[in-house]
């Protein structure tokens, strides 16, 4: 039965690889489990539903990229996409954190519609594949930024940023953990991250940093869950967005964040693990960019990822997204649905461990957030450095969003910064229509808030 659903053979792999590829790909990727309900619950949401909101959107959405698309790829809440739903929408813009899922649930519908038509085509050829890298390593660098910032590493004590003191338990923790982490990476032992985070929850017992006073059961998770399961259908969600007329630019452009940033990792991950394993073939990336429907692969691996997104935002949380980490369990022979399958059965299975992962503090899980944003970084590598041209607006992406804590302005910067270079070097024709909407919208924005 597995071998005809999943096409095995067709494939070439059997169920004992699948199985083995799902385990790895879910070790690589699973810190997310105590990540994610740490971060959210910063905003004002319960811990417990964040908890339970990311292994079950985690689980539908894994679940149909498995049957649907029968690739081998894993979903879960994203790394980067939640630090901007707290830090930049909650913190920075003023949103209530029921306001920003409703943003995450329109960006989910948006992504939808964009996967079913040929409007997607437009979007992924818009943005210049030097500045899609960019992007993508801002968010890295603001990800590792965010987790030494979390765990105290850097102070601004004397108004200008600087090391601290390593005096504090925690700050010891983290140090040790993230050493570990290093080594083990270095080392190349599959389920580094998550090795290095339990590593440094345990060796923050002795030192007082982790304790079990106030974790929380599986029960209380699941009596948490209505706090944020709906909450974007009600008075307070979706209808509050558009209750105040000046504030619907940024409400606009927050959205459009959103689906960039959710859009263009996905792809990203896709092509850079697909195309080399073979699971994507170029002559299906040609197919996906031009038809409509669900002609191929990735329309329908593109589509399992829309549809978690939303998915997500109803359960309680930030844009649901597919994990480069899905490339651990390709590397260990992953071809079909079923390495995904069995991802989401590791998940259901980690829900019941609520009260050791409510326990993990942040001086482990930011070493987790500091590795994820170092790998991220490396997307740089694909950027042009030496054309001035393309390093000015790339530059705006890769380091403004950490300057600014705010990935919104980094992609603001970046845009603005292109179009400025090719109006300069007389090359507006090359600005495709989507950034120079997108320019002004930012613009406009910046001018709203300096008048308001």
């Amino acid at each position: 039965m597995l071998e005809k659903f999943f096409k095995l053979s067709e494939n070439k792999t059997t169920v004992s690889r699948e199985v083995v590829a799902g385990l790895t790909t879910f070790a690589a990727m699973s810190y997310i489990v105590a990540v994610n309900p740490n971060l959210l619950s910063q905003s004002g949401m319960e811990w417990g539903a964040v908890f339970l909101a990311t292994i079950i959107s985690s689980i539908i959405g894994t679940l149909v990229m498995g049957l649907v698309a029968n690739v081998p790829y894993a979903q879960a809440p994203g790394m980067g996409l939640n630090a901007l739903f707290v830090y930049n929408v909650c913190f920075t813009l003023g949103f209530t954190w029921k306001q920003a899922l409703s943003m995450v649930f329109i960006c989910g519908v948006i992504n939808i519609l964009i996967t079913v038509t040929k409007v997607r085509k437009y979007i992924i050829k818009s943005i210049p594949k030097s500045l899609q890298n960019a992007i993508s390593a801002g968010i890295g660098v603001f990800v590792a930024y965010l987790g030494l910032l979390n765990i105290g590493f850097i102070n601004f004590g004397a108004g200008v940023p600087g090391l601290s003191t390593f005096n504090q338990p925690a700050l010891i923790v983290f140090i040790i953990g993230f050493a570990i982490t290093i080594i083990l990476y270095l080392k190349q032992v599959k389920g580094a991250i998550l090795i290095g985070l339990v590593a440094a929850a345990l060796i923050g017992i002795p030192f007082g940093v982790t304790t079990l006073g106030e974790s929380v059961s599986f029960a209380e998770a699941c009596k948490a869950l209505p706090t944020t399961f709906g909450v974007i259908f009600t008075a307070e969600g979706i209808p509050s967005l558009f209750a105040d007329a000046t504030r619907l630019p940024i409400v606009m452009i927050t959205i459009f964040s959103f689906s960039l940033s959710d859009t263009f990792d996905t792809l990203g991950t896709f092509i850079g693990t697909g195309r080399r394993s073979g699971i994507f073939s170029a002559e299906d990336e040609k197919a996906m960019e031009e038809s409509s429907g669900f002609k191929s692969k990735m329309d329908k691996a593109l589509f399992a990822d829309s549809i978690a997104t939303s998915v997500g935002a109803v359960l309680g949380t930030s844009n649901t997204t597919t994990y480069v980490e899905s490339a651990a369990g390709i590397a260990a022979g992953g071809r079909t649905g079923l390495t995904s399958v069995v991802v989401c059965i590791c998940f259901a299975i980690s829900a019941f461990f609520a009260p050791i992962i409510s326990a993990i503090p942040s001086a482990a899980t930011s070493c987790a957030l500091v590795m994820v944003g170092i790998l991220m970084i490396g997307s740089l590598d694909d950027v042009e450095w030496g054309d001035l041209e393309t390093a000015i607006p790339c530059f705006g992406a890769a380091i403004f969003m950490g300057l600014c804590y705010s990935i919104t302005d980094g992609i603001a910067v970046s845009f603005i910064l292109y179009v400025l270079v090719n109006l300069v070097q007389g090359k507006a024709k090359n600005i495709n229509p989507i950034l120079w909407v997108s320019s002004l919208l930012f613009l406009l924005n910046y001018f709203l808030k300096a008048i308001i």
